[in-house]
């Protein structure tokens, strides 16, 4: 008993450098072997199986794939335990394995030449793909180890502060049970200004909690004066241009009129919001910046920003550079594709790493890791979860601040925004998801 104390009271630092000694290179050879004979039992009784229902030809890469989960769940089990604690690889590992095995296995007898003899031909042909997978394997316990041992807080942020007061309530319970670290701030939102008054006191009692501007480009009252931004307003002075055509100006040449004209009047639109945002917070401090839907990422918006920057101490902006998170099962991915979660998500991957450029050069900081672009809208459960576990393993970077989980919670919407000038963000902002959310990050 008194034993089972002392192995309770050591640290866990310990414990996990003692597991680590037991895998002595002749173990973990053992254990490679007896997993890797048990993946080759496998492959060869799937395929004489399948054998008798379709052609070889067919059946072995099915044999194959068998074989390669058994070795995938085997190493993460058994070979690899102390770096994975007995948790399966990452899936992406078992695809490169399966991708590059498949390749290797079907070029080496065509680049071999004849003149090999028949023995070392078989040599290379068996040890081959055994080197490569050991390799592939021996990389996937580095990740595993990687993500549990170097943890970090993500930082929890809210969009949209201003938009409703349902957001409103939902951001602001959150943020006052420790939930959130900050928010950003919809400056021509229908409920700005009570949102502003409710967080200010928050913040007083709570100094750290963040607030940055949100900038709306694509719907929403504009903030400059009408008659100065004509282009990017409708009838009703309501913002018009969706992220699509924000997009598709940035591919116009520079001279181009149009372009011309329209970037004059978002540099009006940018400092008039900039103005907003100062005049409701009643502050001259640095600014912290990102966009309702993404949009301050557009090249012709990221350049306008990035050109006021230093007269508006601009001095971090959102990167949406999203790990792809593990551990997920394939209904999800699944749903992420039927969503455009996953197009949304190689669109500003591009747009980011762009943006990151030009922002070092001037030395405007960003987060050193991002998650809500695949599963935007959807931040809850599962999602949520991995989601903050894969940036809880990323490392701290030079010039970035923490990583940042962002979610959309709100209260039931009891307003219709369309009358407001949001018409993007009703279907959105009435959804149940928002509740979810909501739910979701008080029990995380």
């Amino acid at each position: 008993m008194k034993g089972q104390q002392s192995l309770r009271q050591l640290p866990l630092r310990f414990i996990h450098t003692s597991n680590r000694s037991l895998a002595t290179p002749i173990t973990r050879i053992s254990l490679y072997g007896l997993v890797g004979i048990g993946a080759a039992i496998v492959h060869a009784g799937v395929l004489l199986a399948l054998g008798l229902l379709m052609p070889l030809w067919a059946a072995n890469p099915l044999a194959f794939l068998a074989a390669s989960i058994a070795g995938y769940l085997g190493h993460a089990r058994y070979t690899f335990r102390p770096e994975t604690g007995g948790q399966r690889f990452a899936r992406r590992w078992l695809v490169l394995q399966y991708v590059v095995n498949l390749s290797v296995c079907g070029l080496l007898p065509l680049v071999l030449p004849d003149a090999v003899p028949s023995a070392i031909r078989l040599g290379v042909l068996v040890f081959t793909p055994t080197v490569l997978n050991a390799l592939i394997w021996s990389k996937a316990a580095r990740f595993s180890a990687k993500q549990r041992n170097q943890q970090q807080r993500p930082r929890m942020h809210a969009d949209d502060l201003g938009l409703s007061q349902a957001t409103n309530n939902a951001i602001l319970q959150l943020a006052r049970i420790g939930k959130l670290d900050g928010a950003s701030l919809l400056v021509q939102g229908p409920a700005v200004s009570e949102g502003v008054v409710a967080w200010k006191a928050l913040q007083a009692e709570q100094p750290d909690l963040e607030l940055c501007l949100h900038l709306c480009l694509t719907e929403g009252p504009c903030a400059a004066v009408a008659s100065a931004v004509p282009d990017l307003i409708n009838q009703n002075g309501h913002l018009k241009l969706s992220f699509g055509v924000w997009l598709s100006l940035s591919l116009l040449p520079a001279m181009h009129p149009r372009r011309r004209r329209v970037t004059r009047q978002l540099h009006e639109e940018i400092q008039a919001q900039i103005a907003r945002f100062r005049q409701l917070c009643g502050a001259d401090a640095p600014l912290h910046v990102d966009g309702h839907q993404h949009v301050h990422l557009v090249p012709i918006v990221h350049d306008c920003l990035l050109q006021v920057s230093g007269k508006q101490k601009i001095t971090w902006m959102r990167s949406t550079t999203e790990p792809l998170p593990t551990g997920l099962a394939l209904h999800w991915w699944w749903d992420a594709i039927l969503q455009a979660g996953l197009l949304k998500w190689a669109v500003l991957e591009v747009l980011s790493r762009l943006a990151q450029r030009k922002q070092q050069r001037l030395g405007i900081a960003s987060n050193g890791g991002f998650a809500g672009v695949l599963f935007t809208g959807q931040m809850a459960g599962p999602p949520l979860r991995a989601a903050h576990q894969t940036l809880a393993a990323l490392p701290a970077r030079a010039n970035r601040t923490p990583p940042l989980l962002l979610a959309h919670p709100g209260a039931p919407l009891a307003r219709n925004l369309t009358d407001a000038g949001f018409s993007v963000s009703q279907p959105f902002a009435a959804s149940p998801w928002r509740q979810r959310e909501w739910q979701a990050l008080q029990e995380l």
